[in-house]
């Protein structure tokens, strides 16, 4: 699918199951695929819309005048929502994806029904002060365009992290090393972390919520054994997201999604079915 936000790119959407709808958002170096292990539990109550972030999975990247800030990302899944008929659906994100929905529902609150975020940053945290100064050495993106370029599968192998290593599959690091081995993949894949996840992004987000009551209910859902995103990150954000909930996974990391789901679900089910 095509929005106006999106300059020349399409997006790729998955549908899946009947019902009601709901929209899912992956993170940064997955695709829509990290939510396989959701759709036959949900799609029977929900008609799942499962996009491809652009340039991940097998979604177009954006032109380079197109801007991957945080902000403009959050108003092209909004038309992507309004494109797809998914107006006032509840909004399922992981990590960068529940950034992103949050993002989406403090500009366009008419549009997400209520969001549960899995796992977000959200929060400036010294250790990502010090990726995002790293990152804006005039060096680096050509730096981590070589260090991903030499092997996509590794990169990808050594930073997707669950408690059990074992769960991940080949079929899994294939999907997300795709787009890896193409220059215009690695590209967008820097983009994201020099400007979706920068610490002026989420500034202005900190900014956004100070303002007022989080318009829409929102769930934060951490997992205590997230070896990506300290799990300090969720206390600290429901402080600052007035009228927000936290729940708390004993099992299951950052992908409580694929390595906890039936857990995962005992939380989420309830919060996108309102009650």
């Amino acid at each position: 699918m095509h929005t106006p936000a999106m300059g020349r790119a399409t997006l790729s959407v998955k549908r899946y199951g009947a019902g009601p709808k709901l929209f899912l958002v992956h993170g940064l170096m997955t695709s829509s695929y990290s939510f396989r292990y959701l759709f036959e539990r949900l799609g029977g109550a929900y008609e799942l819309l499962v996009p491809d972030l652009p340039g991940a999975g097998r979604s177009e990247p954006l032109d380079p005048d197109v801007p991957l800030a945080p902000e403009h990302l959050a108003d092209v899944l909004a038309a992507a929502m309004r494109a797809l008929g998914a107006e006032g659906a509840p909004v399922l994100g992981n990590s960068m994806g529940g950034y992103l929905a949050m993002w989406m529902a403090l500009r366009h609150p008419e549009v997400a029904g209520r969001v549960l975020d899995l796992h977000s940053p959200g929060v400036v945290t010294p250790r990502m002060v010090a990726l995002d100064g790293a990152f804006r050495l005039p060096f680096s993106p050509a730096a981590l365009d070589v260090l991903v370029s030499r092997n996509p599968r590794e990169w990808v192998f050594r930073n997707v992290h669950y408690y059990d290593e074992t769960l991940k599959s080949r079929e899994e690091i294939e999907e997300y090393a795709r787009p890896l081995g193409t220059k215009e993949g690695r590209r967008a894949f820097a983009r994201y972390l020099g400007d979706t996840l920068s610490v002026r992004g989420m500034r202005a987000f900190a900014a956004e919520l100070s303002r007022r009551t989080f318009p829409v209910p929102l769930a934060l859902v951490y997992a205590r054994r997230d070896p990506m995103v300290p799990p300090a990150v969720g206390p600290r954000l429901h402080a600052m997201a007035k009228g927000s909930t936290l729940h708390w996974l004993e099992q299951g990391s950052h992908f409580a999604h694929v390595d906890a789901p039936e857990t995962f679900l005992e939380v989420a089910r309830p919060f996108l079915a309102g009650r």
